[in-house]
């Protein structure tokens, strides 16, 4: 949840839009029933205020202490299995992006922070100047990606281009253009690597309506 613990639930969540814009790094985990990450940011973080909503490579954490260039987050059990987190150790690099405020400009797509599932790499290649990675998605989430249609990789906002069903669940391919490859951490990343996913609210939403979320 993307709340302080005490606080009072807000009527709204924290939104964000897939648009990075800062790459954190974890300087430490202090261990502990729900582990805290301490996160260092190019962010000027006397601007952020305590109870602050961040997205984390796609996952919305709250800000619970801050200092010249870093903050803390809390990561609870339930966030820890459902996510990339529990992997993060002392130098993990996150993509960054603070929560979207009224007034500014939608670039990507309406994200909520909350991860649907956890996707695998399976492939890299060249693509004229981009490069097109194939993610393997869980069957859980795999009827609500569609080519042309919109999901979160580790918190980027990306376009799907092609899906195709496997026995696991689908495989779906997304094009990386160099800006992109050189401002979030998918310079980094390489087949076998996992990815936090989080599909598109409008599908999400309509399947509700339909009957068919969670089927």
């Amino acid at each position: 949840m993307c709340w302080k613990p005490g606080q009072r639930r807000p009527r709204f969540s924290a939104m964000f839009t897939g648009i990075v814009t800062d790459i954190g790094r974890i300087r430490a985990v202090e261990p502990g029933g729900d582990p805290r990450f301490v996160v260092e940011t190019g962010y000027a973080t006397g601007e952020i205020a305590l109870g602050a909503s961040i997205a984390h490579a796609g996952i919305c954490l709250t800000v619970i202490d801050k200092g010249p260039g870093w903050y803390t987050v809390q990561a609870s059990a339930e966030t820890l299995g459902l996510t990339t987190a529990k992997s993060w150790r002392p130098g993990t690099l996150l993509n960054l992006e603070r929560a979207l405020r009224v007034g500014e400009e939608l670039g990507g797509h309406i994200m909520s922070g909350h991860v649907d599932g956890i996707g695998t790499i399976v492939a890299t290649a060249p693509e004229n100047d981009s490069t097109r990675f194939t993610i393997e998605a869980p069957a859980s989430i795999a009827r609500f990606i569609a080519p042309k249609g919109s999901i979160a990789v580790d918190g980027v906002s990306l376009t799907v281009n092609a899906v195709e069903d496997v026995p696991a669940g689908a495989r779906f391919g997304v094009n990386i253009i160099p800006h992109t490859r050189a401002h979030t951490t998918f310079d980094r990343l390489e087949e076998g690597d996992s990815v936090n996913l989080e599909i598109d609210m409008l599908a999400r939403y309509v399947a509700r309506l339909s009957g068919r979320y969670g089927q």
